[in-house]
């Protein structure tokens, strides 16, 4: 994939957020899981992939911040500071790579509290959508029946499970149309809490691209012991 035919593979990996639900000093981020911290486990899924030209940390400003340096990376690890919301440390991360790569490259953004996300659905995402016009997401079709609320709390409608899905991450779009697309966000004053819905407020449809239910987002304590067991299942934990 490094041919001058073909765009180049960037991640981005946003983790300035502060991890308030786990209840604990240190970001999630940081805590660890057996013998390395949850974003380190992150940064190997990637820097391990030689498809990957490099990999963007988005990290907070101030505070101590653990040494995330890696012997893996290669020179292929940057770091660029965070900022106030998700959707600006993303866009400060397509900033600086607008500096280093193309309009068509593509871009991964992925969470940094998402350990264990098998490498075979990194492989199948980017092989489905590297001609893919648009891009997408890895996500999980709902296994549960799902309600939608009114404003009083009461049921207002059961949705069709068989086409809910959950937004899980990398979501992978070109570097030019994604930086567009969050730009457009922040000028219209809206929110948007993954890169998918940027993309869908600019008139695209993303595509899903089924990924494994192992691929938790690591939020509250209890999910720290089932990122261990998938981990484990992975041969990834390593030694406590």
């Amino acid at each position: 994939m490094n041919d001058a035919a073909q765009p180049s593979l960037w991640v981005l990996i946003p983790a300035a957020g502060l991890g308030r639900r786990m209840g604990t000093a240190l970001p999630k981020q940081f805590l660890r899981l057996g013998s390395r911290t949850v974003l380190e486990h992150t940064l190997s899924i990637f820097l391990e992939d030689p498809a990957i030209r490099g990999v963007v940390l988005v990290l907070g400003v101030g505070g101590d911040v653990p040494s995330v340096g890696t012997e893996r990376d290669r020179g292929r690890l940057f770091e660029v500071p965070g900022g106030a919301e998700r959707a600006d440390s993303v866009r400060n991360g397509l900033e600086f790579l607008a500096r280093r790569g193309s309009p068509q490259d593509w871009v991964l953004v992925h969470d940094a509290a998402r350990p264990c996300l098998p490498p075979e659905d990194l492989e199948r995402l980017i092989r489905t959508l590297m001609k893919d016009p648009v891009g997408g997401i890895l996500a999980a079709p709902s296994t549960d029946t799902l309600k939608l609320s009114d404003e009083e709390g009461r049921v207002q409608e059961t949705l069709d499970r068989d086409r809910v899905w959950r937004a899980l991450t990398p979501q992978m779009f070109r570097l030019g149309l994604l930086r567009e697309a969050l730009n457009a966000a922040r000028v219209a004053g809206v929110s948007v809490t993954d890169e998918a819905s940027a993309m869908e407020r600019q008139g695209f449809r993303p595509r899903l691209v089924e990924g494994s239910p192992m691929n938790i987002k690591i939020t509250r304590p209890e999910d720290l012991d089932a990122a261990r067991v998938y981990l484990q299942k992975q041969n990834r934990l390593g030694e406590s």
